[in-house]
């Protein structure tokens, strides 16, 4: 059982009583809704690229999320040189870049901070303090080896249960 914690936020510090039985039980990994969402926007733009700008008011829309709150989480995107934004009537934001060249870990990291499982420093025993490093190294490759193309090109393909019958 662990915690992944993000940053500085400390999630770990903030849970209920209810997450925290939860925790007793199992594994939480923890990317807070500035990732999710911060992932949502670049998603929605690199499906656009190359097509003009588009307003997070669009995004905001077609996933029923807070304007304002995106307004938040572009502008430190816009700050590590991932989006432009384009003024005007018809102004809106655009990725800096290629969806192939934009990892899901820039993303992750920009808004949520270092990723890493516990903070295994203050680990005395050294076989913990190597899993730790090696859970982090695992989650950061996947995380930097997922670009915004691989994402916007999924396709849940045999990955569900339903059964197709010829007749």
């Amino acid at each position: 059982m662990f915690l992944l914690q993000i940053g500085n936020h400390g999630y770990h510090a903030k849970i209920t009583a209810l997450q925290r039985n939860r925790v007793r039980r199992g594994v939480i990994l923890k990317i807070s809704t500035k990732g999710r969402y911060g992932l949502t926007i670049m998603m929605e733009l690199a499906t656009k690229f190359g097509e003009g700008p588009t307003s997070l008011k669009s995004i905001a829309e077609k996933h029923q999320l807070s304007e304002h709150y995106l307004e938040q989480l572009v502008s430190p995107l816009r700050n590590a040189g991932l989006v432009k934004s384009i003024r005007g009537a018809y102004g809106g934001y655009i990725l800096s870049k290629d969806p192939e060249q934009i990892t899901s870990g820039e993303v992750i990291r920009v808004l949520e901070g270092p990723i890493s499982p516990v903070d295994f420093m203050e680990e005395d025993d050294p076989a913990k303090r190597d899993l730790w490093i090696r859970i982090r190294d695992s989650i950061a490759e996947v995380l930097d080896s997922t670009t915004l193309a691989d994402l916007i090109a999924f396709k849940d393909e045999g990955k569900n249960d339903n059964y197709m019958f010829y007749i």
